[in-house]
């Protein structure tokens, strides 16, 4: 099956929910217009469909090879990235100073969700070399900003990023990687970095690595840490490749998925002979590298819900095809003809459950990225609100799309039956490249301590008050609304929940253990509500659209069977009707697990420390 993505939700969360027009009345984007932007996915989805997706079964079956102490990649992958490079797709929302397009970061968000579910693996090595390209933008001299930038956005060269060494997953303060100034200016790297996404590749001429290192005599913890530029080939001042800067790659890892992505151990400096120019200044490492780690973990949310999103595809049209069984109405007629699994309500719920969480998780990828937007088009208090916006969302995107993203893979390949268990169709490979997206970039617990310790409190609470006070908007909108009052009052109900437990948490004297046992829970409770209030407020305006449809074509939407077949007949009123029934499954399945969760947080139940493990 080709790969397919559901242009019309992308297409109305952008252009009917989200006031994504206004941006474009701004300077940075008053080069663009809503057709222009129309356009431009268009082309990006013909390229993820025709050209991307063709390639990932190879990357998967071949995968990258290390072959004589280098990598070689899936060959399909070299003009697949070339078709990447040439349509400026890797820098598509950078400046156009260096040769980016300058799309909104709103637009490249949808950009890349078709690019991430059409093939994840190759996909990382340009959102890798793309952000560290912009780091460079953002904080490299003049120089680095003319040796590298261009050469970066255009994808003639790659880039990665360098944190993990062997004794130093998540604890990136006990990295112990050097770095010793010389009388030129430039430093000395020696050390191992490891997990390194596309670490090493043949499909650009250079890699430009950003690795963290340490100064002589810089203090213990990330505190000491600097960041530096390490070119795989030392580059001439006018541009030009030089010598090889001895970085040697030791070796790939052999993964559960992602197995077109090379995932490389590092060895800087072997013959202490790597050059490094440092970014910014010394022991600045950290706040520097997070310009590149925060937008990386929302786009590592984005794979899930990319990856989610194809499972999902494949599913339905799967289902629509597979004749199994006899239809629910006609169970004790064994001569009834079999019927498309489609017709059976637990396939039609694990498929329209899916089909609501990844609406949900593209509703909360897309509000962050408009946030994102708004940071970059105000100023002043203005734009601090919308920074501040974003910093909150950041972890809930990862873990919260990551997360859910991976169990609507497992949902989907249950659809598929025994044959998605198979490798005759992709659902077993969305499942095995979606799972490392609650894993690197900051592990998900990772994620939800740094929500509850550091972004909850931030500014006295006030950001996520605010955030959660457009989910309580949406309860007052629609709690009496005869269709949507259930819905909204479960969604009032669980926003009670978390405002007690976050009321009532500070008073505990176990408060301290409750946290740390309890983040990711409390995580997933914000995450489920900020979903439903995203589905709702999408529904809202849905149906408006729906009966203005039926108004316009004479259909009463209380008569059954003309509704019914309007719905069959019209694919717009058909998606709004679907876009309604989501917001109220969601509601009904997903926000009572708030409740849930509040129960075990508010009883402080300690089994896991009480454990003998």
């Amino acid at each position: 099956m080709a790969y397919q993505v559901d242009m019309r939700d992308v297409k109305f969360q952008l252009f009917e929910w989200l006031p994504t027009e206004k941006l474009l009345q701004t300077e940075r984007f008053s080069q663009w217009a809503k057709g222009d932007l129309e356009m431009v996915l268009e082309e990006a989805y013909k390229l993820a469909a025709e050209v991307l997706a063709p390639t990932n079964k190879e990357g998967d079956r071949v995968g990258a090879r290390f072959v004589d102490g280098k990598v070689v990649m899936p060959p399909s992958f070299r003009d697949a990235y070339q078709k990447l490079c040439e349509g400026g797709w890797i820098s598509c929302i950078n400046s156009p100073e260096f040769g980016g397009m300058g799309l909104p970061e709103v637009v490249g968000t949808a950009i890349n969700e078709f690019f991430f579910g059409a093939n994840i693996s190759l996909s990382l090595t340009a959102l890798l070399t793309r952000g560290a390209g912009y780091l460079i933008e953002k904080f490299g001299t003049g120089e680095m900003r003319q040796l590298f930038v261009e050469k970066m956005y255009s994808g003639q060269w790659g880039g990665t990023m360098c944190l993990t060494e062997p004794q130093a997953g998540s604890d990136v303060g006990a990295s112990k990687t050097r770095a010793v100034k010389q009388e030129n200016g430039r430093y000395l790297i020696s050390g191992e970095k490891i997990f390194i996404t596309s670490g090493d590749q043949d499909l650009t001429e250079n890699i430009i690595h950003l690795v963290l290192a340490r100064t002589p005599g810089a203090p213990a913890g990330t505190a000491g840490l600097s960041l530096f530029v390490v070119p795989k080939i030392r580059v001439n001042p006018d541009g030009s490749l030089g010598q090889p800067n001895d970085v040697q790659t030791a070796g790939i890892e052999h993964k559960l998925g992602l197995h077109g992505s090379p995932t490389c151990s590092l060895v800087f400096g072997p013959n202490n002979q790597c050059e490094g120019f440092l970014l910014g200044e010394e022991l600045q490492g950290m706040k520097l590298m997070f310009h590149m780690m925060n937008p990386a973990r929302i786009e590592v949310g984005l794979q899930g819900e990319a990856l989610a999103a194809a499972a999902f595809q494949e599913a339905w049209q799967y289902a629509k095809v597979r004749l199994q069984g006899r239809h629910w109405t006609r169970l004790k007629d064994h001569d009834a003809p079999q019927v498309p699994i489609i017709e059976h309500p637990d396939v039609r719920r694990m498929l329209f459950t899916s089909y609501a969480y990844v609406q949900a998780m593209r509703a909360l990828l897309m509000q962050t990225s408009y946030y994102i937007d708004m940071t970059r088009v105000t100023e002043g208090e203005e734009q601090e609100r919308y920074q501040s916006y974003v910093e909150v969302l950041t972890p809930i995107c990862k873990a919260w799309a990551s997360d859910w993203g991976f169990r609507v893979t497992e949902w989907c390949l249950q659809v598929f039956g025994g044959y998605g268990y198979t490798q005759e169709y992709p659902a077993e490979q969305y499942l095995r490249d979606a799972k490392i997206a609650s894993i690197y970039e900051g592990t998900n617990g990772i994620q939800a301590l740094d929500l509850v310790a550091r972004k909850l409190p931030a500014k006295g609470g006030k950001p996520i008050r605010e955030l959660l006070g457009q989910a309580e908007a949406t309860f007052k909108k629609l709690r009496n609304d005869p269709q949507f009052m259930e819905p909204a009052w479960m969604l009032g109900a669980a926003l009670k929940q978390i405002e007690d437990i976050s009321k009532g948490l500070t008073k505990r004297p176990d408060a301290v253990m409750v946290v740390l046992l309890n983040s990711v829970p409390f995580l997933d409770m914000i995450g489920d509500v900020l979903g439903g209030h995203f589905l709702l407020d999408q529904a809202s305006i849905a149906r408006e659209k729906l009966w203005a449809l039926c108004k316009e074509a004479g259909v009463d939407p209380k008569d059954e069977v003309a509704y019914k077949q309007f719905l069959a007949d019209n694919a717009d009123a058909a998606f709004y009707h679907n876009k309604v029934q989501a917001a109220i499954h969601f509601a009904y399945r997903v926000l009572p697990n708030v409740t849930a969760r509040a129960v075990a947080i508010r009883a402080g139940e300690m089994g896991p420390m009480e454990a003998v493990l």
